[in-house]
Parts: C-alpha cells; sequence; structure tokens
C-alpha cells in the first residue's frame, strides 16, 4: 500500500488532493433598490395624496386610515404616526383641499380683465373646484370631522375666509376688516357665501335639475348660475351704532 493511501473499514481510501483552486470570488453586493418617493421626509405628502385618491374615489365614508395605508403601499401604522387619528388626517387634508381651493379663486381673479369678469370669477372658480373635487369639497365643510386646532387647517380657512371678505369690500368699494365686521359688511359676505355654497351643494345633488328643464332649451348650469350673480340686489341693512 503506497505512503499516501490509507485502510478504512471498507477498503482503502483515496488520497486526499492537494488544494489548487482559485479562492472564492467574492459576492457582488445586490444592487441598491431604486429610491421612492417616500424617502427624505416625502411619505406624509404621500399620505395625503392617497387620501385624497381614496375620498374622491370612495367617498368620506371610504376614508379610514386602513385605506390610505393601502393605497400609498405602505405600513398600517403609517398613517397613525404622521397624524394621529382619523380626525387628524381629515383635518390636514381639508387644509390642502382649502390651499387648492385659495390658489384656483386667486388665479381666476388674476386672470380677469374687466370688472364684470372679475366680480364673476371668484363665485365661478368657487362652483368649478367643488365640480372637479367633489370629495375635497365636502370633507373642507364638515366642521365636525375636523379639528379646527390644528394649525394648518386653521390657517388655510382663515385664508379663504379673508379672499372672501376682500372681494365683497372690492365689490362695495370699501375695507372690510376680517376681525371687526358692520352688519351690512357680514350681511354682504353671508348673503354672497349662501348663494354660492348654495348652488353649488344644489348642483353636486342633482337637485338643478328640475329648473334646468324648465328653463330654454340649451341654457346650462353655469349660465343659470351667471344670470344669479348679476340680477341686482336690492335694500341695504342699517349700520347697527
Amino acid at each position: 500500500m503506497g505512503k499516501s493511501e490509507t485502510r478504512t473499514a471498507h477498503g482503502v481510501r483515496p488520497p486526499k488532493k492537494t488544494s489548487s483552486a482559485s479562492p472564492r470570488r467574492a459576492r457582488r453586493p445586490a444592487p441598491a433598490k431604486p429610491e421612492t418617493p417616500y424617502h427624505h421626509g416625502a411619505l406624509r405628502e404621500a399620505l395625503l395624496q392617497a387620501a385624497e385618491r381614496v375620498l374622491e374615489r370612495d367617498g368620506l365614508a371610504g376614508l379610514t386610515l386602513r385605506a390610505v395605508a393601502r393605497e400609498a403601499g405602505v405600513s398600517h401604522a403609517a398613517p397613525t404616526h404622521h397624524f394621529g387619528d382619523l380626525t387628524g388626517l381629515a383635518s390636514e387634508l381639508a387644509a390642502v383641499g382649502f390651499r387648492q381651493f385659495n390658489a384656483a379663486m386667486a388665479s381666476s381673479s388674476d386672470a380677469a380683465t374687466t370688472p364684470l369678469e372679475r366680480a364673476l370669477a371668484r363665485p365661478k372658480a368657487y362652483v368649478a373646484y367643488a365640480q372637479a373635487h367633489p370629495g375635497m369639497y365636502g370633507i373642507m365643510f364638515r366642521t365636525e370631522r375636523l379639528d379646527y386646532s390644528r394649525p394648518s387647517l386653521h390657517e388655510a380657512a382663515e385664508a379663504s375666509f379673508a379672499g372672501l371678505a376682500n372681494a365683497i369690500g372690492a365689490m362695495r368699494q370699501e375695507q372690510i376688516s376680517e376681525d371687526a365686521l358692520t352688519l351690512n359688511q357680514g350681511a354682504a359676505i353671508a348673503r354672497a357665501w349662501s348663494m354660492v355654497h348654495g348652488f353649488t351643494m344644489l348642483l353636486l345633488d342633482g337637485r338643478l335639475k328640475d329648473i334646468l328643464e324648465r328653463l330654454p332649451e340649451g341654457t346650462t348650469a353655469e349660465r343659470l348660475f351667471e344670470a344669479m350673480l348679476t340680477a341686482p340686489v336690492t335694500g341695504k341693512l342699517p349700520d347697527c351704532p
């Protein structure tokens, strides 16, 4: 038996091979995952965008923290971490709505070139925003679901009221303070808001169909609204001392 062989219980064990293999090839690092839009603190914004999609698609009843997390493709805990609860999420979403709403109003006013266009611009933009974003518009005025102590919502809602007050002041050719109104100023603001908001809700709910069917053929809801806005308003309440 040769020197390089050893006997085992079952026969001769072959000689050990001399290791001549090259060293193991180093494992290549896994390719880095592409950066998602949720990096660098953008998750909060992504959740709000997802919440808006859920709201517009499924309505207020479908707006839940879990639904928003699913829509954004994140863990169920993510909305709670950023907004606390559903009231917090709804309030921040309403703040987004008010900012969009305010921007649409300002843009429409800037584009107007005549006094009549300026008078009609904001009310028409109001209705147009509600038609394009009925879910967002609805949640903006659901006070029982919102927390107005949250700074973002409070500031956005106050900016919306300031825009309305300034528009009424421009029509009346007087300066209106947002903090102290005369009775006439308050009545003018309430009258304008009631007309536009009431018309908007009737339009969204399909309740103007009966009136439109009785009007001359081809009369649109927009034309009806313009007629309402341009109709003269008579009478003036006395200012309280």
